[in-house]
């Protein structure tokens, strides 16, 4: 994750300009100066999510070959935004042309229903809410008309279809979730502790089973039955180890 810090933080177009800079002076320097500005970027609070948020990330654009295309870290740098929107949006085109956007949450807790259940509940207004004014994903659908970080030429061709109200292509959008939870599982050893991988992948499998519960329920009650979600579920040894070894990796100190 640390090694991906500046894919993360720092749009593409800045990143492509810093290594055609690099490349006509047989370089490295904007490169490296794009890494330590990406690094921080990133809060040094205990209780950071953006552990979480940068794993969402990496999961999103490498598994489901999801790009983003607006990141909340790169608005930190600007002083004139103040950002409160979702995780990241993320996007795709299907073969008829619809845009799909994703926003992006992700929860990393002790509990694993409460970090669903907060998880889902923080998503839900961006995907259900009727379109006026003052719905929730405005504020990211302003960001996108004017900050959207693209490189693929279909995805750029549908949101100027998007953003151009006299086109009858602009009401062909699909608004979507892609989301992780992170939690406390019981199943992994304890310090000095040797376990069989295939006990662990057993007792993965159980628990599986309730996540997956938790999460049918969960969508019933924030009425996301009929929204496309892509949930990663990720069980942790320990949540705050967790985000205390990301902040050291950040070269932070939780």
């Amino acid at each position: 994750m640390r090694n991906a810090v500046a894919d993360y933080a720092i749009p593409r177009s800045k990143l492509a300009s810093a290594k055609a800079r690099d490349a006509k002076f047989n370089s490295t320097e904007a490169v490296t100066a794009l890494v330590e500005q990406a690094r921080r970027s990133f809060t040094d609070l205990a209780k950071t999510g953006e552990g979480g948020e940068m794993l969402l990330f990496l999961l999103a654009e490498r598994f489901l070959k999801l790009p983003q295309i607006l990141c909340k870290m790169d608005l930190k740098t600007d002083s004139r935004m103040h950002y409160h929107g979702a995780d990241g949006v993320y996007a795709g085109v299907t073969p008829d042309g619809t845009l799909k956007l994703y926003w992006g949450e992700s929860k990393i807790y002790k509990e694993a229903a409460t970090a669903i259940k907060d998880c889902l509940a923080s998503v839900a207004p961006f995907l259900i809410e009727p379109e006026h004014e003052e719905a929730e994903r405005e504020r990211d659908l302003i960001l996108l008309s004017d900050k959207a970080d693209l490189s693929d030429p279909v995805l750029t061709d549908a949101l100027k279809r998007f953003f151009d109200k006299t086109s009858p292509m602009s009401k062909r959008v699909k608004y979507c979730a892609v989301a992780l939870v992170g939690f406390d599982a019981a199943f992994y050893p304890g310090d000095q502790v040797q376990a069989v991988a295939d006990e662990m992948a057993a007792a993965a499998r159980i628990e599986l089973k309730k996540w997956r519960a938790t999460i049918g329920t969960r969508l019933k009650q924030e009425k996301l039955e009929q929204v496309e979600v892509e949930l990663f579920c990720l069980p942790l040894p320990s949540a705050e180890a967790f985000r205390a070894a990301f902040l050291k990796a950040m070269g932070q100190s939780a």
